[in-house]
């Protein structure tokens, strides 16, 4: 014991744990179980002996059984073992860093839309499409292109620290900048995959506009329009003019009549439908024409030229990747591309200036002088009749379903007043119209007979004749005769009609009334009261009227 320091008193003595003890584990654990980061409650004697406690409340708790073995397996620990700190420090430090923090997260960035490091390089020698797409080259282009001053901190930190790899960005950019005439290859490679968009940008417009110039010089309708709008404003005008400017064709629907505040457009449209029966909606007939008018063919020419632009320098490019793949110029594929191409922008810049000298001729046919022909714009003159035509369109199903409305209100008032008296027809006949019409049935038969029986002479002819016979004996009337013999006489049908005649009007003369009860007047309601008035001027005194 060292004799410079004092002994502890007995009481403490006693008390204090011994740290071997402490340390030590109660619970023999077969398996590693989750632990439990508390703060350990410590003793402090001193500060019992202050408060005059004796015992803390962690004396006085009782210990409790424990199943062992079910702790296990609920708090049993799985988890890998989690690295320390030091260690992540030491990992954070194993990379070399060169680049700012921003330009390396725009590189870690932009590395997510492209494809893995080690397959990058390949898919730009081979400009293998399948691997990296235009979207990646264009952001390589762009963003991520590495610098000179880049390339050279980055080889000079790896020579000092050749045991630290490099980060992410720095490996990508050195990368990069491994593969020879890097920017070259990117941009010829940019080149092939646009060149059949950008040739299709430029010439689909151009067939467009020499289809919309055929169709404006051929259409009957068109001119129809123009024919009828011209000699309507000459008679409003009051003049002879042999024709106007194009551009009025945007103001047509603007004027209106005084009377219905129509517009002169349905007015035209009435106009050319009643003379020009066969003519159609005008906007069926200027398909391309409406595509024209959405080009700017300014933009087109500079498209034009931008492809020659890119095709010459495509073949600069693909010099100097040669000069380091060392495969000569005629047997490359891509220099049978670029011939192709060179030979079809050539092409379209003779279909170019070719159209362009037709739209100018139509200018001149639409009437155009030639200060409004070299300010003229394609896109304007046939966005002008696009949207005529469109109008003219509208315009024209109005005025074919005014006229269908007419039409079936003239068809209605010519049946205004059969309608009405159709109905009759489809009623049920009534009992006594039944017999009625029996009866007129029946009448309509006698006069027939009575007809007929003019043909067989007076009724006394028709009687039995005297007896001719020598025996004295009475020879039987011819009538009887014929009843024997089974024929009928007409005087015999005649008193059967009448049979029938008397027997209908028995009928209808004994038929019960319609109504089940007599119709009786309804009495007045103070028709038992006597009016003194009446009595007086009727003569009698004042006791007689009170005696009745």
């Amino acid at each position: 014991m060292n004799r410079g320091v004092p002994s502890p008193p007995p009481w403490l003595r006693k008390n204090s744990p011994n740290p071997a003890d402490q340390n030590q584990a109660n619970f023999n654990k077969r398996v590693k179980t989750v632990k439990l980061f508390w703060k350990e409650v410590k003793e402090e004697p001193m500060l019992m002996d202050r408060s005059g406690k004796k015992r803390t409340i962690w004396d006085e708790l009782k210990p409790v059984p424990l199943d062992i073995q079910r702790l296990e397996n609920l708090f049993e620990n799985k988890s890998k073992d989690i690295m320390s700190k030091k260690a992540q420090d030491g990992n954070k430090k194993s990379e070399l860093i060169v680049l700012d923090a921003k330009r390396s997260n725009a590189i870690n960035i932009g590395m997510t839309k492209l494809p893995p490091k080690g397959a990058i390089k390949a898919a730009i020698l081979k400009m293998d499409t399948t691997i990296m797409n235009r979207e990646g080259i264009e952001k390589i282009l762009t963003t991520m292109m590495p610098t000179e001053e880049e390339k050279k901190k980055i080889v000079e930190a790896q020579l000092e620290n050749p045991d630290i790899p490099l980060g992410s960005a720095e490996q990508f950019l050195l990368t990069l900048a491994s593969i020879s005439e890097l920017e070259a290859r990117l941009k010829l490679w940019a080149f092939r995959l646009d060149y059949e968009t950008m040739e299709k940008e430029v010439a689909e417009p151009l067939m467009d506009l020499k289809q919309a110039i055929v169709e404006i010089e051929s259409s009957v309708t068109f001119r129809a329009v123009l024919s009828t709008l011209l000699c309507v404003g000459n008679f409003l005008n009051n003049t002879n003019a042999k024709g106007f400017s194009l551009d009025y064709l945007s103001k047509v629907p603007e004027v209106k009549d005084t009377v219905h505040k129509h517009s002169l457009l349905h007015h035209i449209c009435t106009m050319v439908m009643e003379k020009f029966p066969d003519s159609t909606n005008l906007y069926s007939e200027f398909g391309a024409t409406t595509r024209v008018s959405k080009v700017d063919f300014d933009e087109l020419a500079k498209n034009l030229v931008k492809m020659e632009t890119e095709c010459k320098a495509s073949w600069e490019y693909l010099k100097a990747v040669l000069k380091h793949d060392c495969i000569h110029i005629s047997k490359s594929r891509l220099s049978e591309f670029l011939n192709d191409c060179a030979e079809r922008i050539i092409i379209l810049g003779i279909i170019h200036r070719r159209v362009v000298n037709r739209f100018i001729k139509l200018l001149v046919f639409l009437g155009f002088p030639s200060h409004s022909i070299r300010e003229a714009k394609v896109h304007t003159v046939c966005k002008v009749i696009s949207e005529f035509s469109l109008e003219y369109r509208t315009c024209r199903e109005r005025v074919l379903q005014q006229i269908e409305k007419a039409a079936a209100l003239k068809e209605r008032n010519k049946t205004k007043g059969k309608i009405v008296a159709q109905p009759q027809k489809c009623r049920p006949q009534t009992k006594e119209q039944k017999e009625d019409q029996q009866l007129r049935q029946i009448l309509g038969e006698s006069d027939a007979e009575e007809a007929k029986m003019t043909q067989w002479g007076s009724m006394i002819n028709l009687r039995g004749r005297k007896p001719s016979t020598p025996g004295g004996t009475l020879s039987r009337p011819n009538s009887v005769m014929m009843l024997d013999r089974g024929y009928s006489t007409p005087y015999e049908s005649t008193t059967d009609i009448d049979d029938e005649i008397l027997e209908s009007l028995v009928k209808t003369a004994t038929a019960q009334p319609s109504r089940t009860e007599p119709r009786t007047r309804k009495k007045a309601r103070y028709a038992d009261r006597k009016s003194l008035r009446r009595t007086l001027k009727g003569g009698l005194d004042i006791g007689d009227a009170l005696v009745t």
